[in-house]
């Protein structure tokens, strides 16, 4: 039967097409159940986990990015399967071929006597033909290729041969290409055919059985598992078995594959041969996680059997073992007991045994045979309170609970499994912040009492229950604040490491991050294993999306059709079958963006009746159907969160699924939403209990508590902006997006949308995302936490400390005034204008997530200050701090035609020019500082959320309104007044379209966007005080920027500025930068984000001095009543960030471009498809007023000295 359904599925004169066939969904493939293990013992099985869980933030540390991810991908597959007697890993080095098309493949090649010798031993780094055009063979390629001194062997009309590893993806070894989409498919909408251009993978492997052992599908990420006992040679033969596998790029299941990701290829999950028991030998199958896009499985050896091997021997058929088991826990009210319940499935379906009812007995239950000859137990341990004598490890002794096998029957459904129940008394609870496991061991025995098998998992007691409004964790309101993450490696593609999941979960657990939505498929299973013991709540989610059936106008949508209904549950019912153990998952996801139908009210059916004891998601249809128990809109704005939240008609929890797409860089507006979320969060309906923390904190959310709690929640996209690497022309790597392979259709760089780079290094954004405690832990107390103290001063430090306070418990809050605080007596000395607190709370120890010392919380607020700002100029020199040293006398202004010299001897020199009405150099001590400027701006080179919006977007506003192509002409530069100690200069500048001329006589009025007035007055001590009044064009939109533009030699590249910082942050992602004194070089400041925009901005900047390796240079700071300046320095300007759409295009100019901004538009963040900067960042067409105060430095001074020279006493 095998071979004649093998020949139906592939035979290429065959006319059915099993990969366009919704029905056909797997061929002998296995039920979905748990991850089997098949340990020899219970002890075993206990120190497998005991191992195991050694995992720490010292394993992140060993994540790779680059090319040494390849060999450590096959690392981790020995890895995984160390310690397990039974279980034998075949990842590795396989024979590959990759065929244009399924008729392509070579014919009979899963047949064991088909010889691939031809097929050469290289590295697997080739592309094949595609639509009769051959891709250049990458660099890195060549040269193996010509180190190992072997050819490249071709077969027309099919493809090339190679040796390929697995588990990889076939792309990132360098066959056919990736392709970025959104939502669009790769190829036309036609279900359920695919392209007749269908790659084709073709693998061979071979393998012997340990002597040791004695005694087609579909869903690309979910294991499949086939039974393969009777195609093998027996144990410790000698002969060799073969293993074949077909994997097709494209079949119907594209169909329901649709997420917004790379599409890649081939077998990206590790290949595992697992032994199970029989009641004389052994029962072998194959196990593979998981096959990718998309294949029927070929499993052969020897003769002719087409899906899996052939026959050549067969062994004994009488398996008995575990086949799956369901733990489950119910708590007292007062959860000082659990009641434990594991369900058990065994197969021994070989056996034969009649359990039949003689007729006639209605209500009599017949006996079970097998219990009378086999028993099952099921043991819970505590290992993690195992204590070490001698260095030995007493596991068995920690055992706290033994479940005994109950009644199995049920009066209504008959035989339900075999049920074994037991309690345990004060049990350690699971949650995030304490995510304490047992492990879970499952035995049958036989009559002897001697263990045939054995199976073990850790599992979580915990209660995951909702209130109205409310989420709750063992009875506890909790806060989601998650990302969605993508399972994506930039050189593996998706393919996993070990140490890269650690590094994920170790950055989300130092940001605060308490939840993770995978999206938008099944994950590695050993994601979810650490999820478990680092404490991370989860919604586990089905592979489906069909987010490009909303383009189409003529095909029926698959949800709507039955056709495609047990595909579609096949998906989620082997998603929850296997993970069903899991104790950080608290809901499962239907999918993702797949519209709404019949289909998915059978899904959500199906899993409620399944799993009651966890929550069932699913966003679309409008995020409020019948079949979710969860509110989880996307990216909705914040009215709208509120209008849900306060709908009394609606009482379940709310989740934001996807709130904030960062694309590239622009994710901004976060506060706003959490600022939001706590105000519901706390809100009571009664006369307010609350106390409010300020809100400027590292994750600028202000929390706040009550008595108790509604929930609004949030999951982030994305976690990782999923780029690859690629080599460039110059043999350099770079990271890639759509377009970028030559991949048509594609949406270019749309899977920038990560808060990190494809690296895991955290863009500037991630700080946004920490959140200070105070304390909102539902479970943990603050006694693992150290609070320290810092006072500044003008920017300078006033006072440190530790800061002693009681032990907060969960969800209290502890009341500290300033006035009486350990800071109180340099604060009460200090002459300081601004003066701000910072308390930082951290870890005492180290965990497993972060090292001694990791910040968990910090946050900034305002003292009163003791002095107002005042400004004053004029004699300078006198300050005992005066930057410029010297005599007015010395001060002189020569007139010219074109130009205006304003001096001081040597010390500095300004020449301005009356044409341009800017100034034309500044030098300072003989070094020329400032090469160009001083001129009005207010473009900034795109984002992508600037772009978001097609028509309605702000940039084709600009555009039409010709933002983009300013010119600026001078109307008028008068000297106004010339003394002994000043020179007061008048320029009236006209900012209108450029259309090549550039002349006077187009300055109608008709024509002018902005007319500025700017007044220098540049006095004998070397400042120059700029006052600018802008006036735009009333018709105008909403302005990029308000602001100047000049240029520095590029020899003045090092930056001090008091405003926020470190990193980079913008008028609405600011909260977490704290005001303070930085330094940086102007290489420093640039943010490297993989497509270029607007970036690398300081906000609420008081002063900076730009200076070169002498210590010359300019200060630049606000002044009078203006407020801080938004500023920006960089070798690339504001036209090279808009015309590279790479980061390594970007080339460095001669000169360093400045921006001091009175105003600069938020960069929104909400979504990156629409106008979203929220009204209060935005900067109008209106009138605007600002001065701005310069002065040359010398190494003798400092910025902050100039700073205080400004300010004087009431």
């Amino acid at each position: 039967m095998g071979s004649l359904v093998g020949q139906f599925v592939l035979s290429p004169n065959n006319s059915h097409k099993a990969w366009e066939d919704p029905s056909f969904i797997k061929w002998r493939k296995r039920d979905a159940h748990v991850p089997f293990h098949c340990h020899e013992s219970v002890e075993g099985s206990l120190r497998y986990w005991y191992e195991r869980n050694k995992v720490d933030i010292l394993v992140s540390k060993e994540a790779v990015w680059d090319d040494d991810a390849v060999k450590k991908a096959l690392d981790c597959a020995s890895f995984w399967v160390k310690d397990l007697p039974f279980v034998k890993s075949l990842s590795g080095t396989w024979k590959f071929y990759l065929a244009s098309s399924p008729s392509n493949a070579p014919s009979e090649f899963y047949n064991s006597a088909f010889q691939d010798s031809s097929w050469p031993s290289i590295p697997g780094n080739v592309f094949y033909p595609l639509q009769s055009s051959i891709p250049t063979i990458p660099r890195f390629l060549l040269e193996h290729i010509e180190i190992k001194g072997v050819g490249l062997t071709t077969i027309e009309n099919y493809g090339y041969i190679i040796n390929g590893k697995v588990p990889s993806n076939w792309q990132m070894h360098g066959f056919d290409r990736p392709i970025y989409t959104n939502v669009v498919y790769p190829f036309p909408l036609n279900p359920p055919k695919v392209p007749e251009d269908n790659p084709t993978g073709c693998y061979r492997t071979n393998f012997h059985l340990p002597k040791e052992w004695e005694g087609g599908f579909q869903d690309s990420r979910l294991p499949a598992e086939f039974e393969i006992t009777e195609f093998c040679h027996p144990c410790g033969s000698d002969q060799t078995n073969c293993l074949a596998v077909q994997v097709m790029r494209w079949s119907d299941g594209s169909y329901l594959e649709d997420q917004d990701h790379w599409w890649l290829s081939g077998i990206h999950r590790d290949v595992l041969l697992l032994a199970k028991p029989q009641v004389c030998t052994l029962w072998k199958y194959l196990y593979i996680l998981t096959s990718t896009y998309y294949f029927i499985l070929v499993a052969l050896i020897h003769e002719t059997t087409v899906l899996f091997l052939v026959p050549n021997g067969i062994l004994a058929t009488k398996k008995v073992f575990i086949a799956d088991y369901f733990f489950k826990s119910n708590l007292e009210e007062d959860f000082s007991r659990a009641d434990l319940q594991v369900e058990v499935k065994i197969d021994n379906s070989t056996l034969h045994i009649d359990n039949s009812i003689e007729a006639g007995s209605w209500f009599k239950f017949s006996e079970d045979k097998f219990i009378a000859n086999f028993t099952i137990e099921a043991e819970i341990f505590d290992t993690a309170s195992v204590k070490t004598s001698n260095g030995h490890v007493d596991l068995l002794s920690t055992s706290v609970a033994h479940l005994q096998l109950a009644p199995s029957v049920d009066y209504r459904l008959g035989f339900i499994g075999y049920q074994l129940k037991g309690n345990l008394q004060m049990p350690k609870l699971w949650n995030a912040e304490q995510p304490n496991l047992y492990t879970l061991v499952v035995t049958l025995k036989d009559a002897s009492g001697n263990i045939v098998d054995c199976e073990s998992c850790q599992v979580g007691i915990r209660q995951i229950t909702k209130a109205p409004k409310q989420l709750l964790v063992n009875g506890k309101p909790v806060m989601i604040r998650g990302v969605n993450r993508h399972e994506h490696h930039p050189r593996l593609g998706k393919t996993n490491l070990e140490s890269c999941m650690v590094q994920d979960l170790v950055l989300m657990k130092q940001n605060n991050i308490n939840a993770v939505r995978n999206s938008h498929y099944p994950q590695h299973q050993r994601w979810y294993e650490l999820c478990d013991l680092f404490g991370m709540y989860m919604i586990d989610e089905a592979n489906i999306e069909t987010h490009g059936f909303h383009l189409s106008s003529n095909v029926r949508h698959p949800t709507q059709e039955p056709s495609w209904a047990s595909s579609m549950l096949d998906r989620v019912v082997g998603m929850v079958e296997r993970d069903k153990n899991q104790a950080c998952i608290i809901s499962w996801s239907l999918g993702n963006e797949a519209s709404y139908g019949a289909n998915h009210a059978a899904l959500a059916g199906w899993v409620r009746g399944k799993d009651s004891t966890r929550f069932v998601h699913y966003e679309g249809g409008g995020a409020r159907t019948t079949s979710t128990d969860i509110v989880c809109p996307m990216y909705m704005r914040v009215w709208d969160i509120v209008k849900i939240a306060k709908d009394p008609a609606e009482l379940r929890p709310l989740i934001l699924c996807e709130y904030a797409n960062e694309l590239l860089k622009k994710l901004a507006g976060i506060h706003m939403q959490w600022e939001t979320a706590m105000e519901i969060f706390t809100s009571t309906g009664k006369q307010s209990t609350a106390h409010l923390v300020y809100r400027e904190v590292l994750s600028g959310i202000g929390l706040i508590r009550s008595e108790s709690s509604k929930n609004i929640q949030f999951f982030l996209q994305m976690d990782s902006s999923i780029g690859l690497l690629k080599e460039g022309p110059d043999g350099k790597k770079h990271w890639a997006y759509g377009g970028d392979f030559g991949d048509i259709p594609n949406d270019l760089n749309f899977c920038l949308n990560g808060i990190i780079w494809p690296d895991r290094t955290p863009h500037p954004v991630m700080h946004e995302l920490a959140f200070q405690i105070t304390n909102t832990h539902f479970f943990s107390t603050t006694e693992a936490l150290v609070f320290d103290w810092i006072l500044i001063g003008d920017g300078c430090e006033l006072g440190s400390g530790i800061l002693t306070l009681p032990t907060i418990e969960p969800q209290k809050s502890f009341d500290l005034k300033w006035e009486s605080g350990p800071w109180s007596a340099p604060w009460g000395t200090s002459d300081a204008t601004e003066i701000f607190l910072a308390i930082t709370a951290k870890l005492l120890q180290s965990t497993p997530w972060a090292e001694k010392g990791h910040v968990v919380s910090s946050t900034q607020v305002p003292l009163p200050g003791k002095q107002e700002i005042v400004p004053q100029v004029g004699d300078l020199a006198v300050v005992d701090v005066a930057i410029i040293k010297g005599k007015h006398g010395a001060f002189s202004t020569k007139v010219l035609h074109d130009t205006i010299e304003v001096k001081n001897q040597n010390l500095w020199e300004i020449k301005f020019n009356k044409q341009s009405g800017a100034i034309e150099s500044w030098k300072v001590d003989g070094d020329l500082v400032l090469c160009k400027g001083i001129l009005p701006c207010f473009w900034r080179a795109p984002s992508d959320n600037d772009k978001g919006g097609e028509a309605e977007s702000y940039l084709s506003k600009w555009k039409e309104a010709k933002l983009n192509n300013l010119v600026f002409v001078t109307e008028s530069c008068t000297v106004v007044d010339v003394t002994d100690d000043l020179v007061k200069i008048a320029v009236v500048i006209l900012g209108i379209p450029n259309d090549g001329e550039n002349n006077l006589s187009q300055s109608e009025a008709s024509n002018v966007l902005f007319k500025v007035d700017l007044v220098y007055s540049i006095y004998g001590s070397g400042d120059v005080i700029l006052e600018c009044q802008v006036k735009p064009n009333s018709d105008l939109p909403p302005l990029p920027r308000v602001g100047i533009e000049f240029h520095l030699d590029k020899s003045v590249d090092s930056i001090k500025w008091y405003g926020r910082g470190p990193f980079e942050c913008y008028p609405d992602r600011k909260a977490a930068a704290h005001v303070g004194v930085y330094e940086q070089d102007v290489d420093s400041m640039h943010v490297p984000y993989i497509v270029p925009g607007e970036s690398s901005g300081r906000a609420d900047v008081r002063w900076v001095t730009f200076q070169n390796k002498n210590g010359h240079g300019i200060y630049a700071s606000t002044y009078g009543e203006s407020p801080s300046m938004q500023m920006n320095a960089s070798y690339y300007g504001t036209a090279e960030l808009e015309r590279a759409t790479h980061n390594e295009e970007l080339v460095k100019r001669d000169n360093i471009e400045v921006h001091l901004d009175h105003k600069h538009m938020g960069i929104g963040g909400d979504d990156s498809w629409s106008p979203c900067v929220h009204e209060e960042y935005l900067v109008p067409a209106v009138p605007y007023s600002f001065s701005i105060r310069f002065s040359p430095v010398t190494a003798s001074a400092s910025g902050h000295s100039i700073y205080k020279s400004q300010l004087q006493k009431n």
